[in-house]
């Protein structure tokens, strides 16, 4: 699609003379209506969660607890089960568990949609080839990075997205504290889920996760979980650069 330049004044076009605009990516659409998708899939999600955390709150008002972690699937049959014999309570609560019910069922609807997306695109599949890469975190970098070309290096992409250390110098003090967290927040938290999965959850062994639990030993498991993040985002950068696929036995892979 041909994108026509903005029309300059004479200010603007001193400015730019004097190198004092610097060039922003503008996202293609196809990567806006993906991350529109996205937003709108964890918007009604999150709904879904404050619905369930409201409903565990008035039963606790009547003295009414889960026993007992709930997951997600009995919650609405556990719920009924505890209400039903105080009618007021069951009539105050039955029409949160319809809300919630609406909600779960479209929820589901846009989440089939991004899993459909995935399925059909090839630079997706490849980026979930990487170990703790799913198809959230996949679709998520793609629509937030667009186009790889725009980094020189993939080491680059750690900074980009707000995974790298930030400088504090001024005069004598020259120390590195947290995280800059500039960039996405929702990418930056995705790498970071997908990391934290990596470390606990995963029983194949990778490069990447060795790395991992090699850092934490020195390091600190928290500061780990961000170093695993920043190398994943630099993985995939790599793979989708290059057009391969991530090979588990590749010491390469988890280089810098």
């Amino acid at each position: 699609m041909t994108k026509t330049m903005p029309i300059m004044n004479d200010r603007s076009r001193r400015l730019h003379a004097h190198g004092w605009f610097s060039i922003v990516h503008v996202k293609s659409d196809e990567s806006q209506e993906i991350r529109m998708l996205l937003c709108n899939r964890l918007t009604l999600q999150t709904k879904q969660i404050d619905i369930e955390n409201d409903i565990r709150g008035t039963l606790r008002v009547f003295g009414i607890k889960f026993a007992g972690r709930i997951t997600s699937g009995p919650f609405e049959g556990r719920v009924l089960e505890l209400i039903e014999n105080t009618p007021r309570l069951a009539a105050m609560v039955k029409p949160m568990l319809i809300a919630r019910a609406a909600l779960r069922q479209q929820c589901a609807v846009l989440h089939k949609m991004m899993l459909d997306m995935v399925r059909k695109d090839e630079t997706c599949r490849r980026l979930m080839t990487i170990p703790g890469v799913g198809a959230i975190t996949a679709v998520t970098y793609l629509t937030t990075i667009d186009d790889p070309a725009r980094f020189e290096r993939s080491r680059d992409v750690g900074a980009h997205l707000g995974l790298t250390p930030n400088k504090c110098a001024s005069g004598e003090v020259d120390r590195n504290s947290g995280i800059s967290k500039c960039g996405d927040v929702a990418m930056r938290s995705t790498p970071y889920q997908a990391s934290l999965a990596l470390l606990t959850r995963s029983t194949k062994n990778s490069g990447i996760r060795a790395w991992g639990l090699a850092v934490a030993k020195r390091r600190g498991f928290r500061r780990t979980v961000v170093a695993v993040a920043r190398k994943l985002a630099i993985v995939m950068h790599r793979v989708w650069a290059d057009g391969t696929e991530y090979h588990w036995e590749s010491k390469a892979a988890t280089a810098n």
